[in-house]
């Protein structure tokens, strides 16, 4: 569980740079929603993208690594201002490591939210691997840390508000609505 009261995930989510996000099970409930005419249906939580928009302007970087590929997560992450997606990639891990070579950053500076096996070698190679609350049990065991939240339903704002939490940054973020 992601609490302020371990000091080693502290320590973890202080030296964070950036967050790499899964999308289906993680800023989604996980379901896929085919419609009759062909297209397909994501429903995504407002609470993780003003997490993720906090964050991202608390000075971490957030990047999206996913399986699948969809028009309405490349829209989802342009209107959260992502710049870092990579789409129709299985290998998280080797998109992962793509990604820490262009913005120059290594391993104990990430922070990886994940749902199933196919996150699990990201996670288990990062400062802060995580899981969502209802991700596989497999990998809720590998995690270094679990959110209390599921998947599509604030897990990533958890895990954002955590980082920025640990970074000193989460009360002013918060203090800005006022």
């Amino acid at each position: 569980m992601l609490s302020l009261g371990n000091s080693d995930l502290v320590q973890r989510a202080r030296a964070v740079r950036l967050l790499v996000l899964d999308v289906d099970g993680v800023l989604t409930d996980g379901k896929l929603y085919f419609l009759a005419d062909g297209g397909e249906a994501k429903a995504f939580s407002t609470l993780d993208g003003q997490g993720i928009k906090m964050l991202m302007n608390s000075g971490v970087n957030v990047a999206i690594i996913t399986g699948r590929s969809s028009s309405i997560v490349e829209r989802r992450a342009a209107n959260l201002g992502i710049k870092h997606l990579m789409q129709g990639r299985e290998d998280k891990r080797t998109a992962l490591d793509e990604l820490l070579a262009i913005l120059q950053l290594s391993y104990n500076q990430v922070a990886y939210l994940g749902d199933d096996l196919p996150d699990l070698a990201a996670i288990r190679c990062v400062a802060l691997g995580t899981a969502v609350a209802n991700a596989h049990s497999f990998v809720r065991q590998h995690a270094q840390a679990v959110t209390l939240l599921r998947g599509g339903e604030g897990a990533a704002r958890e895990l954002c508000e955590f980082i920025m939490a640990a970074q000193g940054t989460l009360e002013a973020a918060q203090s800005a609505y006022l």
